[in-house]
């Protein structure tokens, strides 16, 4: 073991690992430098969700694994495990030929074109409020500007221009 000491106090061991050559020629490996001290990545505040917002359609394979959901819990009461659910329908969906695919896929295409006319819909709602709220302010905030220079004029310039 080795110590290294950076500025003021501050000291750092490193361990064989770390001194280990990037590449290991024999093993055919790459080894990563360990690190010890890893700051976990700071979040910033994620944006609001609209509650009205619709919510995006299924793929074709959730469609299919809601109905293989139901089948799968018929046939294998005793599994509770919604992995096993999971990895048993992604199986089955790599099984299935194009055919045996089709119907999920129209009725996720389905899913997909209700999706865009409720999209379309809401996203006319969201201009229509965009614009009804925000010219309020600016209206308001241009009269105020105005009085306020008129007020201005009148309370400063006018008696020094009487007075040349």
């Amino acid at each position: 073991m080795k110590t290294v000491s950076r500025g003021k106090g501050s000291v750092r061991k490193e361990t064989k690992e770390t001194l280990k050559p990037v590449d290991d020629r024999k093993l055919g490996k790459r080894k990563a430098a360990v690190k010890a001290d890893k700051k976990p990545a700071k979040k910033g505040k994620a944006a609001k969700k609209d509650p009205n917002k619709p919510k995006r359609p299924p793929s074709a394979f959730f469609v299919f694994l809601e109905e293989f959901r139901k089948t799968f819990k018929k046939e294998n009461p005793d599994i509770k495990a919604v992995s096993a659910v999971g990895k048993a329908g992604g199986e089955k969906w790599k099984s299935m030929s194009a055919a045996e695919k089709a119907p999920y896929e129209a009725k996720a295409a389905k899913k997909k074109a209700e999706y865009g006319s409720l999209m379309n819909a809401y996203n006319k709602k969201q201009v229509n409020a965009r614009s009804n709220y925000c010219r309020m302010p600016i209206s308001l905030s241009i009269l105020c500007y105005l009085q306020f220079i008129a007020s201005f004029w009148s309370y400063w310039w006018y008696p020094l221009l009487s007075c040349i």
